[in-house]
Order: C-alpha cells, then sequence, then structure tokens
C-alpha cells in the first residue's frame, strides 16, 4: 500500500510516499516559494536520486500538480500511475476540542476544520487548501486528517484551563491545547519498545526541540501535559519565540514602543527565543559555535534555552509523581549533545545521568539509550518519525479501524 502524506504551509508543500506497513518511504520532498517568484520542487528517491525543479508554481493545487508529476516522472518517479495512490493523510496543526484522533475527511470535517481557523490562523488555511486541492486533483481518492493536537487531547482539565474567567473558556475555547502531538506520540511509543516497558507502568518525559519546541508529561502512555498552550508561543524558549513571558511584558511594550497587534505577534513569534536574545540567530548550531567563540549573548541564548527546559523537565516529573524515562527529538534534541549535556546538568538527584561519551559519540538518525549504567531514568535519543504516524493513521482509517491516541 502506498500512502501520499502532505504537510501544507504558507508556502510550501512538503511530502512522503510511503508504505506504511513496510514503513518504507518510497520518495520524500518540499515544494518551496508558493506563490513567489522562483519556486522550487526538491525531491529525493529512495535509492538517493535527487533532483530540483523551478517554475512557476502560484497555489497548493499547482504544487501538489508538481509533486504528482514528479512521483510519475521515469527518470526520477516511483509510481507508474495515480491509482497506486491508496489514500492521502494531512497534517493538520489545530483539531481544537473536537479532534482526539485522526479522521477520514468528509464534508462535515472540512467544516469543522475551517471552525478551527481562529484558534491556528497561520496554518489551519493552508492545510485546508492542501485537501481541497486533493479533493480536485485525486477525486475519489480517501483523505485523512491527522491533528497536532489530538495526542493531547486527554489532559486533565486542572492541565489545560487558564486562569482566566471560565466564561472565556466557555465562549472562546480559550485554553491550553498542545501540539507537536504526532511527534510526542511516535517517540514515545519508541521509548517503550527499546525499554521494553509496558506504557501503563510508564512516566515519559518527552522533548521536541526543534525551531518550534515543546514538551510533554506522558503518564501510563496518555499525556497529561504539554508546554505549548492555545498556541505554539507558549512554553520553552524556541528559535524565534519567546515561550513563557509575564503577559504584562508585552501590554508594557505594546504601550512604550506604540506598536499595535500585528507588530506585537510579530515580535513574539518572529523576533523573540533564541535570535531576540542572541542577536545573531535563530539555529542552534550558530549559537553554539558563537558560545564556543566566546560570544556573551550567544552564550546567554543557550543558557535561557537550557535552564528553562531543565525547569520544565523537573517541574513535569513533579507532575507525574516520578519519570521512568526522558527522551529527545527534532533537530536539536537529536543532534546538539550540547543541549542534552546542559539541560540535564544538576538533575541527577532525580536519576538523570547521561555517559558524556555515549551523549557525544551517538550516530545520526539512531535510538541511542544514553544514560549511565547506575542511572534509574533511562535518557534516550529517538529520532521523530512524524510522517510514519500519519501514513500508518491513514492505512489503518481506510481499512475501516478507528484511531485514537
Amino acid at each position: 500500500m502506498k500512502i501520499l502524506v502532505l504537510n501544507c504551509g504558507s508556502s510550501s508543500v512538503k511530502y512522503q510516499l510511503l508504505d506504511p506497513e513496510k514503513q518504507f518511504v518510497l520518495a520524500k520532498g518540499l515544494v518551496s516559494r508558493i506563490g513567489m517568484s522562483g519556486a522550487v520542487l526538491s525531491h529525493q528517491r529512495f535509492d538517493n536520486d535527487e533532483v530540483k525543479l523551478t517554475g512557476e508554481i502560484l497555489d497548493h493545487t499547482a504544487a501538489i500538480e508538481y509533486v504528482l508529476a514528479i512521483l510519475l516522472s521515469a527518470n526520477h518517479g516511483v509510481i507508474k500511475d495515480r491509482s497506486e495512490i491508496a489514500a492521502v493523510g494531512h497534517r493538520v496543526v489545530h483539531g481544537g476540542e473536537r479532534f482526539k484522533g485522526s479522521v477520514l475527511i468528509t464534508a462535515d470535517v472540512v467544516r469543522m476544520i475551517r471552525e478551527c481557523f481562529e484558534l491556528a490562523p497561520l496554518h489551519n488555511p493552508h492545510n485546508l487548501s492542501g485537501i481541497k486541492a486533493c479533493f480536485n486533483i485525486l477525486p475519489g481518492v480517501p483523505q485523512v486528517a491527522v491533528f497536532d493536537t489530538a495526542f493531547h487531547s486527554q489532559m486533565p482539565e486542572m492541565a489545560y484551563i487558564y486562569g482566566l474567567p471560565y466564561v472565556l473558556y466557555k465562549r472562546y475555547g480559550i485554553r491550553r491545547y498542545g501540539f507537536h502531538g504526532t511527534s510526542h506520540y511516535y517517540v514515545s511509543r519508541q521509548a517503550y519498545k527499546l525499554l521494553n516497558m509496558p506504557k501503563e507502568k510508564s512516566k515519559i518525559i518527552t522533548c521536541h526541540l526543534g525551531n518550534g519546541c515543546s514538551i510533554a508529561a506522558i503518564d501510563n502512555g496518555i499525556s497529561v501535559d504539554t508546554s505549548m498552550g492555545f498556541t505554539p508561543l507558549e512554553g520553552l524558549l524556541m528559535g524565534t519565540r519567546s515561550g513563557d513571558l509575564d503577559p504584562s511584558v508585552i501590554l508594557h511594550i505594546m504601550g512604550r514602543e506604540e506598536i499595535g497587534f500585528s507588530e506585537a505577534n510579530s515580535l513574539l513569534n518572529k523576533h523573540s527565543g533564541l535570535i531576540g536574545i542572541s542577536g545573531e540567530s535563530s539555529d542552534m548550531r550558530d549559537i553554539i559555535e558563537g558560545l564556543n567563540k566566546g560570544n556573551p549573548r550567544a552564550k546567554l541564548a543557550f543558557d535561557v534555552f537550557c535552564y528553562r527546559l531543565k525547569k520544565y523537565i523537573a517541574s513535569y516529573a513533579g507532575a507525574m509523581g516520578g519519570v521512568n524515562a526522558l527522551v529527545f527529538t527534532g533537530g536539536i534534541g537529536e543532534n546538539a549533545a550540547l543541549v542534552r549535556a546542559k539541560s540535564v546538568e544538576g538533575l541527577e538527584f532525580m536519576g538523570i545521568k547521561i555517559d558524556s561519551s555515549k551523549n557525544v559519540q551517538l550516530k545520526s538518525g539512531v535510538e541511542v539509550d544514553i544514560s549511565t549504567p547506575d542511572a534509574t531514568v533511562k535518557t534516550l535519543v529517538i529520532p521523530t518519525n512524524e510522517e510514519l504516524v500519519i501514513a500508518i493513521d491513514t492505512m489503518k482509517i481506510i481499512q475501516g479501524e478507528s484511531v485514537s491516541f
């Protein structure tokens, strides 16, 4: 079975064609700069054959047509006919309180995704554009929506309610939702396998660290708390996002700088975090390079990032009444040994101890236990695979199985 997985952004379409039964990626790629000059499709086949194409790609429909064309290409493709695509799985960022698992996309589901636009105005409209494009391009091919928020949908009320008038939750749905759900779900399940641990007797903390960062407390297989909130802005320090902030700070800045809502939103989401503190870069690799060269603001950005992460790790262990395993994933989590080391420094009292040589020498793309032999809490590095989760959920749903976290 071949499943096409799509992640549609404002000006991009990320794609993979997978066989979920064999867990094999036939091809993957990215269409970037949609609606702009110099749009590019970057495509890689399973045998590492690579190609880049440029052209006028005005919208998501054109972008997905390009994707299908390259998948069908005699020189670079992996299928001979569109009918080989059994279904399309879509990443959808926000499912609100309606969706607690992945679903077959129907007219009602489209309507409900649209109703979540207010909750994710930068994401859901573009996710829906990809869905509509596939209805036109691949008529009759079933489509499935897999929601970033679904894995966190079982959080207890005490974890998701904010200290605001309760009527605002009832009226506008203002609460913690959480994101990166497919990633937290995938790496927690891989951790159970790696440790031979039943999920019903586990307390795991998963750290998804990339340009966007979030951490989740997973108790007996269920996400009971997570750092991102009503939007992906809350929580850990990120590449360009501020993370946790006294709400009065932004009100004070808006008054003193005489800026409006749009400028304040841009400040918090695009000009804060690592780039805001360092003044140099949102990329952790650049931050570490600056740190090693003695740049004090790069060091400060690094220290703030790791300090906040350490606080969340300790607090989530407290929330669950213990922890069995700590998992690092995402671009930073999988590749930045210095971040892993610094963020657990001082947590030895909790039983978290990492082997410095294992931490530094681990191979990219491999699941590794980097704990010391005497550590009572296992620390793991597990590459995430959100596309595989989407493909497997899509396969199950078109086979008639219900899917929930």
